[in-house]
């Protein structure tokens, strides 16, 4: 079922706002520790340091703070990727810095992608969003860099999920499974694949030649014409007397 963000219950007040916050960063790491099927609303209240009833007043279930955390999640993401790309000057240069920041954002919330893949059985609808809007703003964003000729020309929203794709696997192999400090090694190699994937007018690498063998001799023709039997040989006789 479609649950929708409870926006309409975002208090005006600045302590409302603070308790509100609490319960939601509560609730991204609870249901990333705990799963969402195993978390409870007491669990979420208790790691919030807030009241059983508090909860009601700003979510009415335990889906729709789960929904809200994961919008809320993707809402930041493309926030912190814009603002670091904001001073970029060149496409390669947006897709470096958006992965860096992306990067780092991982590694500020390690309960990203458990969370995420949860909406998938939770509310498929906003899982589904959360991608969507990510794309929505990628889509755009190359589409501008094909107009001016810096991308070649191409299906956006494909490329688009495409780099997605890439950034997934490398935050989740490099940051979350196994922080690594050189993540410039990564990035470099991202920017390698990219820089010869997306310039236009690219023309095709040839694939080396193998290295030549020595052909063989050829065998000599044989002749069409049968070879004359030789005469026998007769005895030597002696001298005649």
């Amino acid at each position: 079922m479609n649950r929708p963000s409870t926006s309409e219950r975002v208090p005006v007040t600045p302590r409302g706002q603070r308790t509100r916050q609490k319960l939601l960063k509560a609730a991204e790491a609870v249901f990333g520790d705990k799963g969402y099927e195993r978390a409870s609303i007491a669990d979420l209240t208790r790691k919030a340091s807030v009241a059983l009833g508090t909860f009601y007043v700003y979510f009415p279930d335990k889906q729709s703070i789960f929904v809200e955390v994961v919008d809320e999640l993707g809402a930041r993401l493309r926030r912190l990727i814009a603002e670091s790309t904001a001073s970029c000057t060149t496409r390669l240069e947006v897709e470096r810095e958006g992965l860096r920041a992306f990067f780092e954002f991982v590694r500020q919330h390690p309960n990203l992608y458990r969370v995420v893949r949860q909406a998938e059985f939770v509310d498929a609808d906003c899982y589904r969003r959360y991608y969507d809007r990510f794309a929505k703003g990628y889509v755009r964003g190359l589409t501008q860099a094909m107009e001016a000729g810096e991308v070649r020309r191409m299906d956006p929203e494909a490329l688009a999920y495409c780099l997605m794709g890439i950034g997934d696997f490398l935050g989740m192999r490099w940051v979350l499974w196994e922080e690594d400090m050189g993540l410039e090694r990564v990035l470099d190699t991202a920017m390698t694949l990219l820089s010869h994937g997306l310039p236009p007018h690219l023309q095709a690498v040839p694939a080396p030649k193998a290295a030549a063998q020595p052909t063989p001799p050829k065998p000599a023709a044989k002749s069409s014409k049968p070879t004359p039997a030789k005469s026998p040989r007769r005895p030597s006789r002696g001298p005649r007397s």
